[in-house]
């Protein structure tokens, strides 16, 4: 079974500010876990909402709305990404779960998906 992880945007990650030391080397600890589980099928992170643009449809059969980036709402954007391949949800939980936080700053949330 395959999850993301995904990893929510914050104001620092919005903002392009890098996590510190420490937390950088607490995610390469988390990766290396995963590669040493044989579990890890990708890990990225992305690039701000300020270099990105959204395609948006608001009429069937009509062109997009295209928006040029930042976009506001930065709890609702995406900063990254971990692609697992696990047995079961359970698994996944208890791999989502040892996630450091990967904001910093007392703004990391991770959301566990399944994907189809």
């Amino acid at each position: 079974m395959l999850f993301m992880l995904l990893i929510k945007a914050s104001r620092n990650s919005e903002g392009a500010n890098l996590p510190n030391r420490e937390l950088m080397n607490k995610m390469d600890d988390f990766n290396d876990q995963l590669d040493q589980a044989g579990i890890k099928r990708m890990a990225k992170g992305l690039y701000p909402t300020s270099q990105a643009v959204r395609f948006s449809y608001r009429e069937t059969d009509q062109p997009a709305i295209v928006t040029k980036g930042p976009f506001p709402y930065h709890q609702d954007l995406i900063a990254g990404f971990f692609i697992i391949e696990v047995d079961s949800f359970e698994e996944a939980y208890a791999w989502a779960s040892k996630v450091p936080d990967p904001q910093g700053f007392g703004e990391g949330e991770v959301e566990l998906r399944q994907i189809i």
